[in-house]
């Protein structure tokens, strides 16, 4: 696909400095663009890369309109606005159109929706205009997925789960699993507990590969509007994440955990279950949050990695912390003693 700049800045907005009748083909880095490629820069400190760059165009700030003689688009957020270019130049592409003749569709559809090659929709689904079911999809009863959203190949939605409007799921997600519920017995083992709530998935949603959303015991698992999670993340049952919050790979929550809106989990990182979060917090990778945070802020509880040998030492005096806390109060009781007398 190939946009003028001129074309560019008519869909998105911003200013354009230069000649608008360059076209441009691909975005990409500037130390590597081509002369049919935009690339961007976001901060003075990276405003020599502007000097050698043989891009065709460029997004740059306000502060830095005058320091080029490229073709530019002058935006407040270049990032955001390079997100933006892309989709236009990189447009979602479809092998396939219509119900294939292998899926199985017990649900009416759309004419507009697609289903791949060997995907399953279940009886009393309601699916809505432009949805694509990709390969191998399995769909079970009762489903509800909104206007727009896309299913790459083998998600599975279990019964009743529900995935709102414009949604993304990637390869092998699954929703409305049931949650890890169960009950202990006197003799050691487990009674398994009926899981009867639901998994709600909001409007603009994207859910990576691989990551698992657990359905709720009792109330529903809710992901809220614009949230984004990365491949191979678990959201454990009655969990709720609040509007446009983030999480990257490997996190995840225990049952009934809530995270607030605008909250960022990095990579690994862990929160335990039945405490809340509250809006615009970030928490550290492979941080854990063992206990409810009410103030929003940065997070972290990650003991930076250091040589084996000092590990091993600073290992045996972690396991005489209380002792050692218990001997420093009782010298700080003997020098108030001393101090008293004196």
């Amino acid at each position: 696909m190939s946009l003028s700049i001129r074309e560019i800045v008519d869909q998105l907005g911003g200013e354009l400095i230069g000649n608008g009748d360059v076209d441009i083909k691909q975005i990409a880095p500037l130390d590597r663009a081509l002369p049919e490629e935009i690339g961007f820069v976001a901060h003075a400190k990276y405003r020599q890369a502007l000097e050698t760059t043989s891009a065709g165009a460029v997004i740059i700030p306000p502060s830095l309109a005058d320091v080029t003689h490229l073709p530019r688009i002058v935006v407040r957020d270049p990032y955001l606005y390079f997100a933006q270019v892309a989709q236009l130049l990189n447009p979602s592409k479809l092998s396939y159109c219509g119900v294939h003749g292998s899926a199985v569709v017990l649900s009416p559809l759309p004419s507009s929706v697609t289903v791949a090659p060997l995907a399953f929709v279940g009886e009393h689904c309601v699916i809505g205009e432009g949805v694509v079911i990709g390969p191998g999809c399995v769909i079970e009863s009762g489903c509800h997925i909104g206007a727009g959203t896309i299913l790459h190949a083998r998600v599975t939605l279990y019964p009743d789960s529900a995935v709102g409007d414009r949604c993304v799921l990637h390869t092998g997600c699954v929703v409305g699993s049931d949650g890890f519920g169960f009950a202990p017995r006197r003799d050691g083992s487990w009674e398994k507990i009926p899981q009867i709530g639901r998994a709600v998935i909001g409007d603009d949603v994207e859910i990576g590969a691989n990551t698992t959303i657990d359905r709720g015991a009792l109330n529903d698992t809710v992901i809220e509007n614009g949230v984004k999670l990365d491949n191979l993340i678990q959201i454990a049952h009655n969990c709720r994440v609040g509007e446009n919050s983030a999480m990257a790979a490997f996190s995840g929550m225990a049952g009934s955990s809530t995270l607030g809106k605008r909250v960022r989990v990095g990579g690994q990182a862990g929160i335990m279950g039945h405490i809340d979060v509250c809006d615009d917090v970030v928490v550290s990778a492979r941080s854990f949050i063992s206990k409810s945070v009410s103030e929003k802020g940065m997070y972290t509880s990650v003991i930076a990695s250091q040589p084996h040998h000092e590990w091993l030492r600073n290992a045996v005096h972690l396991k005489h912390l209380d002792e050692m806390a218990d001997r420093i109060r009782a010298l700080e009781k003997k020098l108030k003693e001393l101090e008293s007398k004196a």
